[in-house]
């Protein structure tokens, strides 16, 4: 059984399935949820012109991250779950990559993250995060899909 479950999050609909489905498994057995946002500092550097201006929006990403963790946070405390709230900030590293090695360094055992379930040109333009996690964690990844709205 796992005890600690990795759930990434970054504020989408997909990213907030992930984490119901944690807290579901979480109130049916002692698990610790660790919330993890992953703020990419090249994001920053692109959108800003000067260094200042790239300082000042990567400050703003992770307040915008401490935000969305304090959130989450709130919601797992308030779902009766154990949990703790990671902020990660990666300049030259992919965001799966730095999801995949968190859940090691947080000794935990199955990483649970939504999807989008992107197909064909998409997929290929956005990419996928969660394809990327499922193969380079060394650790069990449990995908959920984001259902689609009903017409």
């Amino acid at each position: 059984m796992y005890s600690r479950i990795l759930v990434p999050i970054d504020g989408s609909a997909t990213a907030q399935r992930g984490m119901e489905e944690a807290l579901a498994m979480s109130c049916s057995s002692k698990i610790h949820i660790v919330l993890l946002h992953v703020v990419d500092q090249a994001v920053a550097a692109l959108d800003a012109g000067t260094p200042e201006a790239a300082e000042a929006r990567r400050r703003q990403l992770v307040s915008a991250g401490e935000a969305l963790l304090e959130r989450a946070r709130q919601q797992c405390v308030d779902a009766g779950a154990s949990c703790e709230a990671v902020l990660r900030e990666v300049m030259s590293e992919r965001a799966a990559d730095a999801i995949a090695a968190e859940a090691l360094k947080r000794h935990c055992q199955l990483i649970v993250m939504g999807t989008h379930g992107r197909k064909g040109l998409t997929r290929m333009a956005l990419g996928s995060d969660a394809e990327l996690v499922v193969r380079h964690a060394s650790v069990p990844v449990l995908v959920v899909r984001y259902p689609k709205e009903l017409p």
